[in-house]
């Protein structure tokens, strides 16, 4: 009588140098967020990784595919950790603006994460839930069909737009970042009033602007765009009916 095949073993644990502490996906991503939030760009350098880990760097691969899977993973948790800012009970507008506020406050947290994946799709379940969120808004807001699809893309990725490249601007070495934002109190100041009437008009309101008061003023603007819409849909609407 022939003896049945042996199963496969069971593969090894994932151990790091830290003996008996098995390395696991969650503790990769919170490792990855770590260093992140320090402001560093080598968030997804698997060498930076398995030191931060304590751990042979190659043992990464056994829970992710490559780099990218890894940062496209850690680019969800990251818009875990936005929806977890965004309070129950809010109307449709302060939804949308609790949303792009928290955004906001994630890339300045994880500004390497937010910049590398700003114009990635995760294709998983915390981007579908930012997507469904942005969406259920835009039906509070009277958006359906091929409009709600397109102030989706245009909510979205106007956020995503704008905190990918304030994340990135967050990286650029601090000295130069400094220079740069001096330039409207030095350069712009001193132009050509005839070539540039306008700029030098504006010589002491220009310099005064914030980050922040342009992320909110661009969403201000989207929110008013989304009513306008929906304010002639219904009119639309209501004269359709009414001539029927």
């Amino acid at each position: 009588m022939s003896s049945s095949p042996a199963s496969n073993p069971p593969a090894a644990p994932v151990r790091t140098k830290r003996v008996g502490r098995q390395l696991t996906p969650d503790q990769i991503v919170e490792a990855s967020l770590r260093i992140a939030a320090r402001g560093s760009a080598d968030a997804f350098t698997i060498r930076r990784l398995g030191d931060e880990l304590g751990s042979d760097p190659t043992a990464i691969y056994r829970h992710f595919r490559d780099k990218d899977e890894l940062m496209l993973t850690v680019a969800d948790r990251m818009h875990g950790e936005v929806l977890d800012n965004v309070p129950d009970g809010l109307d449709w507008r302060d939804r949308l603006r609790a949303l792009a506020a928290a955004a906001h406050a994630a890339a300045v947290k994880y500004p390497i994460v937010a910049s590398s994946t700003a114009s990635r799709t995760t294709r998983r379940v915390n981007e579908f839930r930012i997507v469904e969120l942005i969406l259920g808004a835009l039906a509070e807001a009277g958006l359906d069909g091929a409009d709600a699809a397109l102030y989706y893309r245009v909510v979205g990725d106007s956020m995503l737009a704008y905190t990918g490249q304030y994340a990135a601007y967050l990286l650029v070495e601090p000295g130069v970042r400094a220079s740069d934002e001096a330039s409207w109190s030095g350069e712009y100041r001193l132009a050509d009033t005839a070539r540039f009437p306008h700029i030098t008009r504006l010589g002491d309101e220009l310099p005064a602007i914030t980050h922040e008061a342009i992320y909110e003023a661009r969403f201000e603007a989207l929110i008013i765009a989304i009513e306008h819409l929906a304010a002639e849909r219904r009119a639309a609407a209501g004269d359709a009916g009414t001539a029927s």
